[in-house]
Formats: structure tokens, C-alpha cells, sequence
């Protein structure tokens, strides 16, 4: 496992999170904690492999542009990428 940090910078937000496929995209599982400079800040521990999440900003999914790439889940929705090694 691997403690990974996201930062989601969103100040007019009321509430973050983390979703993706290592919480099951629940909403309640990863709440990220608002800093003085607007951004949003969570770290979660990733097993090796290939991710897929997206932000949860006030009930709106967001890609996160920092993300090593954007790519489409069984949907054909677009989801940001992070691979651990």
C-alpha cells in the first residue's frame, strides 16, 4: 500500500470528497478537509495497480486536472487516473 495525497482546489465549495474504485464511489467514505487556500486535501492509502476516481464537489462529480490521465469507465463516462507502483 501506498499513502497517496489528493488535492481537489475548489473554494467555493461546501463539501468534497474522494470517490473511485477503491471506495466503490461512496461519497461518505473519503471526506476531504477544506485548507485556508481554498483547496481540499485527502490522503488514502492505494494498493499497486490502476485507479479510477473523480472529486465530489457539492454533489457534482469533477475530473481532477492534476490526474496522470482521463480515461472512460464501463460507462463511457470520464474518470481521472492514477497508476501506483
Amino acid at each position: 500500500l501506498r499513502a497517496v495525497n489528493f488535492v481537489c482546489y475548489a473554494p467555493e465549495a461546501k463539501h468534497v470528497s474522494l470517490i473511485g474504485d477503491f471506495n466503490e464511489w461512496h461519497p461518505n467514505t473519503h471526506p476531504m478537509k477544506r485548507q485556508p487556500d481554498g483547496a481540499w486535501v485527502v490522503q488514502v492509502l492505494l494498493c499497486h495497480g490502476h485507479h479510477h476516481y473523480l472529486f465530489y464537489v457539492d454533489g457534482k462529480e469533477r475530473l481532477d486536472p492534476r490526474a496522470q490521465g482521463i480515461v472512460r469507465n464501463e460507462k463511457n463516462e470520464r474518470v481521472s487516473l492514477i497508476a501506483i507502483s
